[in-house]
């Protein structure tokens, strides 16, 4: 156990460790968090240090192939981000009085009783067939369909103007009076 413990002394190897990392990233906070990756790495694999290796020339590998997967993992994040970017230049922010719409919608959704909109969500969002959505419930397939129906009879009272509070009105466009 000993002879174990001292052919994987890593503490001794944290002033090499350190100088590679901060050769590599030139940020003191970077390296150290790349010497903590690489050891983490090198404890989860102790088992594949061959006794008697060279511990520091192990070591710094890991801490070299820490170092490139990282790199590769925020080139690969940020052609991802370009690429969103990219397509969010085409995209077009909705107009503003659709915006507002969606808002009421959402608002009058969300003041529907919790029995109502749980199951409308159930049906119109996720899609669950009304048996799926009554069995996730754990009510009847009746008792679901009514409360769907109770929803979007509120719902399309809401877009006629009849809820519980107006629409609103979109005014100084035309003249509706």
């Amino acid at each position: 156990m000993n002879s174990e413990k001292r052919t994987f002394d890593v503490i001794s190897q944290l002033a090499s460790l350190r100088r590679y990392a901060r050769s590599l990233v030139q940020s003191p906070t970077e390296a150290e968090d790349l010497v903590h990756d690489a050891l983490v790495r090198a404890y989860e694999r102790k088992e594949t240090f061959r006794a008697g290796g060279n511990l520091k020339s192990w070591l710094l590998s890991i801490l070299h192939n820490t170092h490139v997967d990282k790199r590769r993992s925020e080139f690969a994040r940020q052609k991802r981000d370009d690429a969103a970017f990219r397509q969010a230049d085409w995209a077009e922010g909705a107009a503003q009085e659709h915006s507002v719409h969606l808002g009421q919608i959402r608002s009058a959704f969300l003041e529907l009783p919790d029995e109502q909109r749980e199951a409308l969500h159930l049906v119109a969002i996720e899609d669950l067939s009304y048996q799926q959505a009554a069995d996730a419930l754990g009510i009847p397939v009746g008792t679901l369909m009514s409360r769907v129906s109770r929803a979007r009879a509120r719902l399309r009272a809401h877009e006629d103007g009849h809820g519980d509070r107006p629409n609103l009105r979109l005014v100084g466009g035309g003249h509706d009076e």
